[in-house]
């Protein structure tokens, strides 16, 4: 059994990927070629905003903005510990200081109701993660934000593709950020990312700082990076976008059977909040008070697991000249002690399912 099925999907979408990617080669438009810009424009219009801006990773998605918002040293960002490190790291390589507030315990992302203490007078912005492939109630924080004049981007690396309220993940505040990590609900053969924005000069500067800060050919207006995506991989992104939609709704669907068959057991699924139309499930994460025992009889079954993520951020080695210390953010604390995934892609068997569900239910504490 799989973790990730890239092998199948690849075998499915084979000849369109061949095809996208020989024309990339054909052309030797490796570098900012028609197919990054061609894929620029459909996911912009798929997501439902002005503009997207392709970069190399869902790192620089996250750098893009906060170096076009001029963040710098003393400046604060309020995002949460319980995420990848790249959605703090980002912040640090700045200058800046990432301020961590608590999660809510029923959908991992931050807790609303503790963001506003944490608003100081350095505080410039707000990261909000959409973790494991749903958003937190972004409503709600962007009347936070409004209200004390801070910028809200939206750490979309495992939600492209879900829906709030009727609109799709990465259009829901003034910068949206995606991955195209290979396990991602969209993903390349590589690295590579998007911003999306509504905001005209926002964009351009984007645009130039991820092209060593140019607007011409050599004419360099600021001090950027190269943080461009790879023709070749906007090519396989091409391929799979056309299939898309029908996996993000096959993804919805294989969390949903999860939930239903671990009903009732000791293992605490995923919640699927009342305004979410569609969690697209980058990670099928539950938790289980014996963790380990239950991993270990998973793989006596053959059966592949992760953990996302067994130490959040405040605890980490890289950050410890922030002074935080056990305790001071229960549920994250909590939450990582008994967390771990499952298998999750389009193409997991019900079968699949059901073995992974008897297992979890006869031994889960």
């Amino acid at each position: 059994m799989d973790f990730i099925d890239l092998k199948t999907q690849y075998k499915n979408y084979k000849a369109e990927i061949d095809r996208r990617m020989q024309d990339v080669i054909e052309k030797a438009s490796f570098i900012m070629g028609p197919a990054v810009g061609e894929l620029e424009q459909k996911l912009a219009r798929y997501v439902g905003v002005k503009h997207a801006i392709a970069c190399a990773s869902g790192t620089d998605a996250l750098l893009l903005p906060l170096l076009a918002y001029g963040i710098k040293p003393g400046d604060e960002i309020i995002t949460t510990p319980f995420t990848f490190i790249a959605t703090a790291e980002v912040v640090s390589f700045i200058g800046a200081k990432p301020v961590f507030v608590d999660i809510d315990e029923r959908n991992y992302n931050i807790d609303i109701n503790q963001l506003e203490n944490k608003i100081t007078p350095r505080t410039k912005g707000i990261i909000v993660v959409s973790l494991y492939g749903q958003m937190a109630d972004m409503d709600k924080i962007n009347e936070v934000a409004k209200k004390h004049k801070l910028f809200v981007i939206e750490d979309a690396a495992q939600s492209f593709g879900a829906i709030y309220k009727g609109k799709k993940s990465c259009s829901l505040s003034d910068v949206g950020a995606t991955s195209f990590y290979p396990s991602k609900p969209l993903g390349c053969y590589g690295d590579g990312g998007m911003v999306f924005t509504n905001d005209d000069k926002l964009s351009e500067k984007m645009r130039s700082l991820l092209n060593h800060g140019q607007g011409e050919r050599y004419v360099h207006k600021y001090i950027g990076l190269n943080m461009r995506l790879d023709s070749i991989q906007a090519a396989v992104l091409l391929a799979k976008f056309e299939h898309f939609e029908e996996e993000a709704n096959k993804r919805f669907e294989i969390g949903k059977r999860y939930n239903e068959l671990l009903r009732g057991s000791a293992a605490i699924p995923p919640a699927i909040e009342k305004y979410t139309d569609r969690h697209v499930f980058a990670q099928y994460s539950v938790r289980v008070r014996n963790r380990d025992r239950v991993i270990e009889e998973l793989k006596k079954n053959n059966i592949p697991t992760a953990i996302h993520y067994p130490i959040p951020i405040h605890l980490q080695e890289a950050y410890k000249y922030l002074g935080y210390k056990e305790e001071d953010f229960p549920v994250s604390e909590k939450v990582s002690k008994e967390i771990f995934s499952l298998p999750m892609h389009p193409y997991l068997k019900e079968e699949d399912q059901q073995k992974i569900a008897e297992i979890i239910r006869r031994v889960a504490e």
